[in-house]
């Protein structure tokens, strides 16, 4: 049983270090760093002997730290269970990306009903970089508005067609 243990708990390190597309650590109860995957260093660009033990409030931008984003996020996934956003963060370098964010409470089973509403030992936090997605969505939301626009002006040149050739019309008679 042990040993079947370590094989299971040596597969899900591999499963998670692997997954390079997502950014998937976890936080303390306090909100630091407590470990580090090979998604959120390629992501956030910081190596995990950087950052373990840093408050992940490092990854919002100034602005949302000013206004407490980063500890609501944590209460909201400590009362609820799970946060999810979207919204700017911070990479090493200090250059911005629009992030997919989802925090999940995780709870021992202690003093619980052994659904996991025990105390509180820290959180499981997945990050996904969507810039690209997003700018897509920006380029497609002003093409539609911009050919609302041409529908719009064409619409009225048809209007203002059909009135002329009315009037002209009445100047005929």
């Amino acid at each position: 049983a042990q040993q079947a243990l370590v094989e299971s708990e040596r597969r899900f390190r591999l499963l998670v270090q692997g997954v390079t597309d997502y950014a998937i650590f976890m936080l303390d109860a306090a909100g630091r760093v407590a470990n580090w995957n090979a998604g959120a260093r390629r992501i956030k660009g910081w190596a995990a002997d950087e950052i373990v033990g840093q408050p992940f409030s490092r990854f919002y931008t100034e602005e949302d730290r000013a206004a407490g984003a980063p500890e609501r996020a944590l209460d909201a996934a400590a009362w609820k269970g799970r946060f999810e956003a979207e919204g700017w963060r911070v990479r090493k370098d200090g250059s911005r990306f629009w992030a997919s964010v989802v925090i999940h409470a995780i709870r021992d089973d202690e003093g619980g009903d052994g659904g996991g509403r025990g105390a509180l030992v820290g959180f499981a936090k997945v990050t996904r970089d969507i810039t690209e997605r997003r700018e897509a969505q920006r380029a497609m939301d002003e093409l539609r508005e911009r050919m609302a626009q041409a529908q719009k002006l064409e619409a009225l040149g048809q209007l203002t067609g059909g009135i002329a050739h009315n009037f002209s019309n009445l100047l005929q008679i």
